[in-house]
């Protein structure tokens, strides 16, 4: 985007900030698209992260969701928020006890999920640590893909979220099972097999979707014909998104990115992206699979102006592609709000510290 044109979008937004959208302001007869397994949305949004990790280690302290979230993200013309969750925010690590839940924090996951129904959002629920695995230390006690008693645990909470939801329109809710599985093929087709038997002994019709192998970017052909949607990932290349990112070693010692970028001997551009993290995708398409950008963003440790040009082609591919999209997060480091970018002028925000040049160009697309 030229400059000119940025500062002019840049502006609007942040005139409009004080006032619903255009598009929201007959919000009575505004609904969520109805998804199909082959067909997703072009939902755009968020994730949140209140329930990502238990206790207060993680980027957002373990808590209730917030409605003014919610509020803000309708707002602002977006339409889905991906709550990515950890087990042990409702039941203990302990595998002796992992089906004896608290039910006090689960109703503040039903809480996120009418907040979603009041304010128009579609929630998708994700076990980002499960029974058995987690892409984040610490391991689990058990392994999902080769412990049946894991495999089980899992199981039995999915079908307890079934339940739970049942129910409730695919418009507002569905289902991602295991966030960023690193796995074989093999082992992977067999849980998922096992996680969706379980749930639509439930629940037929529920929405399911899963993330691809190799931490989100393969797609899965072979689990093509159960019926369900896929989530892919946006964080290529690595040294643009998560410069300086302390828990992933192998950036440590990188240069300041630029984009277009170098990384891993390849020479990254928007056509690079397509031809990586596009094409491969589309055949699945092909296959009769519905496709979501579950994840993408970047750390606030790249430069601004890099993250922002990065940030534009990702978008615009994805909306070539007819693909939503989720950035992680809405608040923390790769956020619209909060970032702690030591190279941008924040707008304060009731209390919240706004990037306004980033929540103007997600806007855009």
């Amino acid at each position: 985007m030229h400059r000119r044109s940025f500062i002019q979008t840049s502006l609007s937004a942040a005139a409009g900030l004080s006032q619903l959208a255009p598009a929201m302001a007959d919000a009575a007869n505004w609904t969520l698209p109805d998804p199909k397994p082959n067909k997703l949305p072009r939902w755009r949004g968020f994730n949140l992260l209140e329930k990502f990790v238990a206790g207060k280690t993680g980027p957002e302290p373990e808590g209730p969701y917030q409605e003014r979230d919610f509020e803000w993200i309708a707002k602002w013309d977006f339409n889905f928020v991906r709550l990515p969750m950890s087990y042990h925010c409702w039941a203990t690590p302990d595998p002796a006890h992992w089906t004896e839940l608290n039910e006090r924090v689960l109703k503040e996951v039903d809480d996120a999920v009418n907040y979603g129904k009041q304010h128009r959002i579609h929630v998708n629920l994700n076990l980002h640590r499960i029974p058995g695995y987690c892409v984040n230390p610490p391991a689990e006690p058990l392994n999902l893909w080769t412990d049946e008693r894991a495999l089980e645990a899992a199981v039995f909470h999915w079908k307890h979220f079934a339940e739970r939801y049942k129910g409730k329109p695919n418009r507002e809710v569905s289902f991602d099972l295991i966030n960023e599985p690193n796995t074989t093929e093999e082992n992977y087709i067999r849980v998922v097999t096992a996680l969706v038997e379980g749930i639509r002994s439930v629940d037929p019709d529920r929405l399911i979707i899963i993330d691809g192998l190799q931490f989100g970017n393969q797609p899965v052909f072979k689990l093509a014909d159960l019926k369900l949607g896929q989530s892919t990932r946006g964080y290529l290349p690595m040294n643009v998104s998560h410069y300086k990112a302390e828990w992933v070693p192998m950036l440590k010692d990188l240069p300041p990115p630029t984009w277009p970028a170098h990384w891993m001997n390849v020479t990254w551009t928007a056509e690079t992206l397509r031809k990586f993290s596009i094409e491969p995708w589309k055949k699945l398409q092909k296959e009769g699979v519905g496709v979501h950008v579950g994840e993408w963003g970047c750390f606030n440790k790249t430069p601004h102006d890099i993250a922002l040009r990065w940030m534009e082609d990702q978008l615009k591919l994805w909306k070539d592609a007819g693909w939503g999209w989720s950035l992680w997060n809405f608040r923390g480091a790769f956020g619209i709000l909060n970032s702690d970018r030591a190279d941008v002028s924040y707008k304060e925000y009731q209390g919240e510290q706004l990037d306004e040049q980033m929540l103007a160009l997600l806007r855009k697309y």
